[in-house]
């Protein structure tokens, strides 16, 4: 599929979409990387592949409004401004992660950006990202919500439940629905029956509109008209990207299930690599673009050095900030 500019593109704005998305994937590579070396614990969900979705949609969003993310959110969480030296230290482990340490790859949250978390539950940002709405709507903000989630999501009981009671009540969500055809290791198209996530939103209610989620212009346009339509008061929308995982589902996933050749056709579709040339014919020099990744690459090297220097939580705080309080061994 060509690539389709928007009328009176600003390669400003491109490139600023440039940088957000080449700074996602040097976060990824880098954490996989420290992953591959023993000195991450657990296994990490990355987005190589997919980083024109969260730059597209963020890029359209003003500071007070909030996401929800779902396991594969670190890339949402840049693209939304959370602090990359947090993110890092969340995914080592850390006491000067976001969330102390304790949640880890998926369960990123840096509210002071309205980054209200990353899920490791399949659908579970959904009723987050509606009761949220509800509350910006009880205050009367003009702030709006937009939700990431996997194609898997729309087989899950609170797609039907979330864009219901947000088509009901006429709430500021956009639902972004990233569709990149699989859930974990199974295709979309075994498990999921009728027109897929379009189809399923009309039929509730709630307008959507289908983009090529690797074309990072593309995404930005429609985000643009989606969000600004949600502001108004519009009602719920539903954008659907399509988009391809080039790597496996977790790191510890070699993706030796996927055929060679499928993901060899997909990496022509880089979303970058789209981006960069995009901007190359828009009359961005090869220099510029060139230390962009540099510098990203830097930020996430520096950042993963710091981590590996962090302090580990103190193990006093183990039981704070859960529910079963206080420690077991003391109730």
């Amino acid at each position: 599929m060509a690539d389709t500019a928007p009328t009176g593109h600003n390669t400003r704005r491109w490139l600023d979409l440039y940088r957000t998305m080449v700074r996602i994937r040097a976060f990824e590579e880098t954490a996989l990387a420290a992953h591959a070396a023993g000195q991450m614990p657990g296994p990490l969900h990355v987005s190589i592949g997919q980083e024109a979705v969260a730059a597209g949609v963020c890029l359209n969003l003003r500071a007070d409004d909030r996401i929800t993310s779902n396991h594969r959110g670190h890339g949402h969480a840049i693209a939304k401004g959370a602090g990359i030296a947090g993110m890092m230290e969340e995914l080592f482990g850390r006491a000067g992660g976001h969330c102390g340490g304790k949640g880890g790859s998926m369960h990123i949250a840096d509210f002071s950006v309205g980054m209200l978390g990353a899920n490791g539950v399949v659908a579970g940002g959904i009723p987050i990202a509606v009761g949220a709405a509800q509350g910006l709507r009880l205050l009367g903000s003009d702030a709006i919500v937009a939700c990431f989630f996997g194609d898997g999501a729309i087989n899950r009981g609170p797609f039907l439940e979330g864009l219901n009671w947000a088509a009901l009540y006429r709430l500021p969500v956009l639902f972004v629905c990233e569709d990149n055809g699989v859930a974990a290791f199974t295709r979309a198209g075994e498990v999921t029956a009728g027109a897929g996530a379009v189809a399923r939103a009309e039929a509730i209610g709630v307008p959507a509109e289908s983009v090529d989620g690797n074309d990072a212009a593309a995404v930005d346009a429609a985000a643009g008209r989606l969000v600004a339509s949600v502001r108004r008061g519009d009602g719920p929308h539903l954008l659907h990207l399509r988009t391809f995982r080039l790597l496996g589902h977790t790191s510890t996933d070699k993706a030796a299930w996927r055929p060679e050749q499928e993901v060899a056709e997909a990496r022509t579709r880089d979303p970058i690599a789209r981006l960069r040339a995009r901007l190359i014919e828009a009359g961005a020099a090869d220099a510029t673009l060139d230390a962009i990744a540099a510098e990203a690459r830097a930020e996430m090297a520096a950042a993963r050095d710091a981590a590996l220097a962090a302090a580990w939580p103190d193990p006093a705080t183990a039981w704070t900030d859960v529910l079963d309080t206080p420690a077991p061994e003391a109730a």
